[in-house]
């Protein structure tokens, strides 16, 4: 059984990645509903929890059904990462995450997410604080190092736990790497068997495919998968998995109409959630996966992206069933 301090997740969790834009509560919970054993939210700025902006305060909605969900956080201030801690524990999540591994520009030219692989003292004084300030438990998800000529992965999680990181998730690319190029998991696994760790180790990056989560479990010998991109307009990815691993057989593809029905929910809840213009956005991004491979459905995808309303969306949702399934011509 693999746990977080006493959050117990089963034998081989399976794990909704923080992404932003992405992971939001209305995909959370399809997520959950189709086996994910643990979802974050978004990650969120400190400084902008501390500045009380609208977008960063909108992203501590956490619900029930949700858990166990961690809420994710960055920054480089220790002082702004210890107030954060108070204002995240209102929202009571099972546990705090904290990102020191997203790659972006705007995000590691303030010395926050990636950008303290280059300031690992500063990096595993801001998880102190952090763990000394609160009882919930505190985890990290970062990346290998800052490049190949700095990977220090194993230092980085033996200091990480050192200071009371309760679990750790590795990506298995540098910061250099961005999203180039495959993932290693290699250096994962080393961090995993190294005598002096005890904490759950969890792999991201690349884990495409129900096999590669195979890999994961039974090569690379890995606590979790930490799914991301594979989810994206994909939330059954994580029952597909699931059966694999039982059975070693691949689950049958969604039908049409499973597709339409999760889109709809899907476009329901975030417009619920996020106002119908900002649902509307945030759920487009998301339908050429839930219709990948369908022969011809261009045209339909462009509807739906472009469809003024959300009534307009689900008439093209019905369209669809019209043309594509078979139970309903």
């Amino acid at each position: 059984m693999v746990k977080i301090k006493n959050i117990e997740l089963g034998d081989f969790p399976l794990l909704l990645a923080p992404m932003e834009d992405v992971s939001d509560p209305p995909f959370r919970k399809l997520c959950k509903a189709y086996g994910a054993d643990v979802v974050y939210t978004e990650f969120i700025s400190s400084e902008g929890l501390i500045r009380n902006a609208a977008k960063s305060v909108k992203k501590l909605d956490i619900y029930e059904s949700e858990r166990p969900v961690g809420i994710q956080v960055f920054g480089h201030d220790i002082d702004s990462m210890l107030r954060t801690v108070e204002i995240v524990s209102e929202s009571k999540p099972d546990f705090i995450d904290i990102n020191f591994g997203c790659p972006v520009k705007k995000v590691v030219n303030k010395g926050a997410g990636a950008g303290l692989l280059k300031d690992i003292p500063r990096m595993v004084a801001i998880a102190k604080t952090m763990v000394d300030n609160t009882s919930l438990p505190v985890t990290v998800k970062t990346r290998l190092g800052w490049d190949h000529q700095s990977i220090e992965i194993e230092r980085i999680a033996e200091s990480l736990q050192d200071v009371g990181i309760a679990a750790l998730a590795i990506h298995g690319r540098t910061r250099s790497q961005m999203y180039k190029g495959n993932a290693s998991w290699e250096p994962i696994a080393n961090v995993k068997n190294n005598p002096r760790m005890h904490i759950p180790i969890f792999a991201n990056g690349d884990i495409n495919t129900p096999e590669k989560a195979l890999q994961i479990r039974d090569q690379y010998g890995l606590d979790g998968a930490m799914i991301g991109r594979a989810s994206i307009g994909n939330p059954w990815f994580f029952a597909q998995v699931k059966h694999y691993l039982e059975t070693g057989k691949q689950l049958p593809l969604p039908t049409i109409s499973e597709r339409v029905d999760v889109a709809r929910r899907h476009l329901e809840m975030a417009t619920q959630w996020n106002g119908e213009v900002v649902g509307m956005l945030e759920t487009r991004r998301h339908y050429a996966n839930y219709f990948k491979g369908i022969p011809n459905f261009k045209p339909y995808r462009l509807k739906m992206q472009t469809a003024p309303t959300k009534e307009d969306v689900f008439a093209v949702f019905e369209e669809v069933l019209a043309v594509f399934d078979p139970i309903a011509k």
